[in-house]
């Protein structure tokens, strides 16, 4: 079978879209800077197909209006390069996520927003092509200055290094980017979460069902699967599943709460604490949300939620633990009663190294739950 290069498309919640950037001398025309369009398809041949036929047709037009001269006129002004406007660093960071398709993903908005936003207010707003390599060392700096973990100045590298490459790419930009080859310094060092004894675990379950509301449903839910408090509290009722042989949920993308990684979507087996939350979470919600004090059709308040729960759970763990702790009281308690660690990272939605990972649809929901049970 022959394979279909789709370098226009983009996968938004598993539907294709064509994306495409307009020439910059026809944006004055359109009054916009690329096109988007839905292609209505989750088939990744049948998008390309028709990806391909709408490329052509938009590539006939723009040399039509690129190339035909008027009758008044003039063949050399069509043919003198004209210099390119070049984006300032925040226009480019705002291509960027369109272009990447994630401009409606708040959370990488909010992160790309806040990398540019730290540069613009030390070295100003300028084109691309200004920013020199002090620039990048005075971000650096500033940095290292509030103590910052060395793999939160990386990040932070990597990001802009990749706003700035792209925005080079676009406007055909061969100078070198000041924002590479960085030494990152010896930050601080990265903030240990630690893991929730089993005991002290027990006692916060214990406390939630005493106290059963909104905020203890969650906790519980959390303290039994390993799930990420994003992926939990961006739970729908249709994400739920009771009725079945083997109580479970199945994560996948929401419009209104994106999962981290592709390895995040998969069932977790419900049991113990977290079968509990959930029947009391479906039986009490209002609406669609199986958290409604935290998700909405405006979006999931992961950071809301983790400031409320947070603030009840530190009264009753170890200084150190957080509601993020349940995920490494998780991974501990399935290799006390050892787990495969294919498996375990199954459980948690972790990122599986080795090529061999992608093959294979994974492990049935009765193997993981086999394990899960063992944790109770």
């Amino acid at each position: 079978m022959s394979k279909f290069r789709a370098p226009y498309l983009v996968r938004k919640r598993g539907i294709f879209y064509l994306q495409k950037r307009i020439p910059q001398q026809l944006t004055g025309h359109y009054g916009r800077t690329f096109v988007r369009k839905s292609l209505r398809t989750t088939d990744r041949l049948e998008a390309s197909k028709l990806a391909s036929l709408l490329v052509r047709g938009l590539e006939r037009e723009w040399n039509e209006l690129l190339f035909t001269v008027s009758a008044t006129g003039s063949v050399y002004d069509l043919l003198h390069d004209k210099p390119i406007a070049l984006p300032t660093l925040s226009e480019a960071r705002k291509t960027y996520c369109e272009m990447k398709g994630r401009a409606d993903d708040r959370r990488f908005v909010r992160y790309t927003s806040r990398v540019v936003a730290e540069i613009v207010q030390l070295a100003g707003d300028k084109v691309i092509n200004s920013y020199t390599r002090n620039d990048a060392l005075l971000f650096r700096d500033s940095l290292l200055k509030r103590e910052v973990s060395y793999n939160t100045v990386k990040r932070n590298f990597e990001c802009i290094r990749a706003i700035w490459n792209f925005a080079a790419r676009e406007s055909g930009i061969s100078d070198p980017n000041p924002f590479a080859n960085m030494n990152y310094g010896n930050g601080a060092a990265a903030v240990k979460r630690m893991p929730i004894p089993v005991d002290d675990l027990r006692k916060v379950q214990q406390l939630c069902y005493r106290k059963d509301d909104d905020i203890r449903w969650l906790i519980a839910l959390l303290s039994d699967t390993g799930m990420r408090l994003a992926e939990a509290a961006g739970l729908a009722k249709e994400d739920v599943f009771l009725d079945t042989e083997i109580p479970h949920i199945r994560l996948c993308e929401r419009p209104w709460r994106p999962l981290k990684t592709r390895s995040s979507e998969r069932d977790v087996p419900l049991v113990g604490a977290a079968l509990w939350a959930v029947k009391r979470a479906v039986e009490s919600s209002p609406d669609e949300y199986l958290f409604p004090r935290y998700c909405s059709d405006d979006g999931c308040k992961a950071d809301y939620a983790s400031n409320s729960l947070n603030k009840w759970l530190r009264k009753h763990v170890p200084n150190g633990c957080v509601v993020h702790s349940f995920r490494h009281s998780m991974r501990d308690r399935l290799r006390a009663v050892e787990c495969p660690a294919e498996i375990i990272d199954q459980i948690g939605g972790w990122t599986t190294s080795g090529v061999g990972q992608q093959y294979g649809e994974g492990f049935t929901l009765k193997i993981i739950q086999r394990f899960v049970k063992q944790i109770e």
